[in-house]
């Protein structure tokens, strides 16, 4: 497995990911978690080296799942995780932030104490909270990287204002958005500002949760628990209207023997040196598919072609309901 440097850091992590919320939540049936320690443990063999995960995917479950698979290789392993959730007064789907300094401690710990380890390798705030200024955030930030607790500094879904404020007080090492070729926003502004500030790009959902793999139609029908259900380009109509990027995939792939799934990671990884996708997946088959993909190689005519067929594509449907789209960008 090859390895890239998030921004300016140091921080080593392998070119490849794994994306762990689907092994606990949002995807519909929960996963036998036995398989999916195993599944863990066949990542790290692979090369994998850089594993996702966050409080508020189970809640809780997903940490201590990821904890539990990976403690007898922690010295090998990079752990992300987040905080910045409100989980004890609000329910599920629409939690409350709390970004407060005292609050990011407490999470720190618990945590700490689910991954069973002494020490976060990346602690990204989840989401931005309006009610506390950046600069405090950043300052619990720094206080528990001075404790030992925590090495790295993240933020997901932030503002360009924010990274700048929050960058000024205790350096960030990576910004967790979502980027694909069916969602391109980042380019414009934050891909720019990460290159002159030296900051690492995480994308997650890095096949559009599974759309860009080729095996979802808008014949497809979701669990009833799956989070997909309630994102607008998810619906059937959108599906279909987007099956023309999957085709697009599907033909640079056939060029390259190489899936859909693997010319999308591909060309993510052809954007920058210092993007890290993060693919989630349940199945040993598709963890070997994405890993694959590292090796794929795309030359500047290949991109060129890509990028020239995909401005050609309008994506429909917007990737969060209106709720969730607020709680980005800020």
């Amino acid at each position: 497995m090859q390895k890239r440097t998030l921004g300016r850091s140091g921080l080593e992590v392998s070119a490849l990911g794994l994306g762990c919320m689907g092994m606990s939540t949002s995807y519909g049936r929960t996963p036998d978690k036995q398989e999916m320690i195993s599944l863990l443990r066949a990542a790290v063999d692979r090369g994998v080296t850089f594993f996702d995960t966050a409080e508020v995917y189970g809640p809780f479950t997903n940490e201590e799942l990821v904890g539990e698979a990976l403690s007898p290789v922690r010295d090998q392993v990079v752990i992300a995780t987040k905080f910045g959730f409100n989980l004890e007064t609000t329910g599920q789907p629409t939690w409350g932030v709390d970004s407060h300094p005292g609050h990011i401690k407490e999470v720190a710990d618990a945590s700490l104490k689910r991954l069973k380890t002494d020490y976060i390798d990346l602690f990204y705030q989840h989401r931005v909270d309006p009610k506390v200024p950046i600069e405090d955030v950043a300052g619990a930030m720094k206080e528990l990287i001075d404790a030992g607790k925590v090495r790295h500094f993240g933020l997901s879904e932030p503002g360009l204002e924010t990274i700048r404020r929050a960058h000024a007080v205790q350096p960030v090492t990576a910004i967790q958005n979502e980027y694909s070729l069916w969602t391109r926003t980042p380019e414009a502004e934050v891909l720019p500002l990460l290159e002159e500030l030296g900051i690492g790009f995480v994308p997650y959902s890095p096949l559009g949760r599974g759309f860009l793999t080729g095996k979802i139609d808008e014949s497809t029908t979701f669990e009833s628990t799956d989070f997909r259900n309630i994102l607008p380009r998810f619906s059937a109509e959108a599906r279909k209207a987007n099956q023309t990027l999957v085709d697009l995939l599907k033909s640079i792939g056939e060029s390259k023997n190489a899936t859909p799934a693997q010319i999308a990671l591909a060309w993510l990884l052809a954007q920058k040196p210092w993007i890290v996708p993060i693919p989630g997946t349940t199945k040993l088959n598709r963890l070997e598919e994405n890993i694959g993909a590292v090796e794929v190689e795309l030359s500047a005519d290949d991109l060129r072609e890509i990028d020239n067929a995909a401005s050609k594509i309008t994506v429909e449907g917007e990737r969060y309901p209106e709720q969730l789209q607020r709680m980005t960008g800020l």
